[in-house]
């Protein structure tokens, strides 16, 4: 079965033209498999309890927007997109842990801002 992510990276990358930087085709590739995940973690059994149901759905829902809010940060240029960005991971994250707590369910250990590249950006260094 072809998941929905990869088809639309899949599609995409048909349309990007070959000499396109690696900054689109790495943009296209994570977001493809953001896609897939959210995707996957959204196809939830029903256990009987609609609030549990409805957290275990849009915890990954909201964590696919957090995940694609961290790509254009990472990749885009738009300075208004990148704050809209940020507000996205800050406010999706609190209504997660909103949710889990809403359910009794122990919030994760704090963990550092998702934002921080793999490598660097062209023209950008990492801290040291």
């Amino acid at each position: 079965m072809v998941r929905f992510g990869s088809l639309l990276v899949g599609l995409a990358l048909l349309l990007v033209p070959a000499r396109a930087d690696d900054t689109e085709r790495a943009f296209l590739a994570g977001n493809g498999a953001a896609m897939d995940r959210m995707m996957k973690g959204m196809a939830v059994k029903p256990s009987g309890d609609v609030d549990r149901d409805f957290v275990n759905m849009m915890e990954p829902h909201h964590q696919g927007a957090i995940d694609m809010a961290v790509l254009e940060l990472r990749y885009g240029r738009n300075e208004q997109l990148r704050r809209i960005a940020q507000e996205i991971i800050v406010e999706q994250q609190q209504e997660i842990d909103a949710m889990r707590l809403a359910l009794g369910r122990k919030l994760p250990p704090s963990a550092p801002a998702p934002t921080t590249p793999d490598k660097p950006m062209r023209g950008m260094t990492t801290p040291h």
